[in-house]
């Protein structure tokens, strides 16, 4: 990690540690709190003793503190979905994910790939109500052209509009989803062991904290029992319902008056698995349109919407983390910025493993060990 891009470092670590900037000059041994001000903003390096001292302070080693390939500190600010997850185990794989991440940030701009130039955001807080998020939500389906099917293409909008790193990742049991916040990088994580159904919603949802992260910044994580008492929480599932599910594509499912819950059934499965949503978040949808009354969505028998009716889990995984980071990976070993084995490494996986990943998401790569 050069000098001038440590200095973000030093400021993630101190806050992390609760300390100011008065209080870490007196445990470096310096005068006043510009000098750690400019080391901050990279007007100034480090010298090894100071190194030393600062690595002392923090509690850590220098080789921890100067490697580029890891989140540390307030580095990257993770908010997760998750279920009776504890939170060692949590922090123990926020720590693999900050690889991944902090890899990406690391050789992006070294093979051309520069961050975003600015952050978009939504114009809600923690004053909007669900119908504004849900208004939100629309707006931003037909701004960004989602199509009939919104699902298939936020992913590739999110991506290439916005510069999100999006990663399909193989998650820990419990845990759905997260979104990151780095200085100059914001990334979303989803299982892609969940349902296609529930990997849309989680991404829908997670974007939702990315684009207000600064007005209603989420909690580090978030059970899905309490998810319904958080007003946050809650205007995130909605504007994450309204993306997936505009009004005008509902619209042309025609009228669901009269039908009984059979038929509703019936229908909710059938229109979910074209929609790529589960036919319970679509039940949802549908009463909050007050397209079918509350009273009968509550009437709809969990079991007979389960994975969209079907009596299995189906097993659809997309492959592993994106084309983007895996095309960003191959020109790192292309241009000599990565080996063949630190890529591996970083990635979690085997050098076998390495070329069928760059095959699943038709790259191809040289690769020499």
């Amino acid at each position: 990690m050069t000098q001038p891009a440590f200095g973000p470092r030093i400021k993630a670590l101190r806050e992390a540690h609760k300390l100011t900037q008065d209080e870490l000059a007196r445990q470096l041994g310096f005068k006043d709190r510009q000098t750690i001000s400019a080391i901050e903003t990279g007007e100034r390096r480090l010298s090894a003793d100071e190194l030393l001292q600062a690595a002392k302070v923090f509690k850590t080693t220098v080789e921890e503190m100067t490697d580029p390939f890891v989140l540390v500190g307030d580095e990257g600010r993770f908010s997760w979905r998750q279920t009776g997850i504890a939170p060692e185990r949590l922090m123990a794989f926020e720590q693999g994910a900050g690889q991944w991440i902090a890899t990406f940030r690391r050789v992006a701009p070294q093979v051309g790939h520069a961050a975003p130039l600015f952050r978009r955001t939504l114009t809600l807080t923690t004053r909007s109500t669900d119908d504004e998020a849900r208004a939100a939500g629309e707006r931003f389906a037909a701004d960004f052209a989602l199509g009939d099917v919104p699902a298939r293409r936020l992913a590739e909008v999110m991506d290439q509009e916005f510069g999100i790193l999006v990663l399909m990742v193989d998650a820990i049991d419990g845990v759905s989803g997260a979104a990151c916040r780095l200085q100059e990088l914001d990334a979303v994580l989803i299982n892609r062991r969940e349902p296609e159904g529930r990997r849309h919603f989680d991404l829908a949802h997670e974007l939702f904290h990315i684009l207000t992260w600064e007005a209603m910044p989420p909690h580090h994580s978030e059970a899905a029992s309490e998810i319904s008492k958080s007003h946050v929480e809650r205007l995130a599932n909605g504007f994450a319902s309204a993306v997936l599910m505009p009004r005008t594509v509902i619209a042309r499912a025609g009228d669901w008056a009269g039908m009984d819950v059979g038929a509703i059934v019936a229908k909710l499965n059938r229109m979910a698995d074209e929609l790529a949503v589960t036919a319970s978040a679509l039940r949802w949808r549908l009463a909050d349109l007050k397209i079918i009354s509350q009273a009968v969505a509550r009437q709809v028998p969990e079991a007979a919407i389960r994975n969209n009716g079907r009596p299995g889990r189906a097993r659809d995984m997309p492959p592993p983390f994106s084309r983007r980071f895996m095309e960003v990976i191959a020109s790192a070993l292309d241009d000599g910025v990565l080996s063949t084995r630190r890529a591996a490494g970083l990635l979690g996986v085997t050098l076998d493993d390495l070329p069928e990943l760059y095959r699943a998401h038709g790259i191809d790569a040289a690769m020499e060990l």
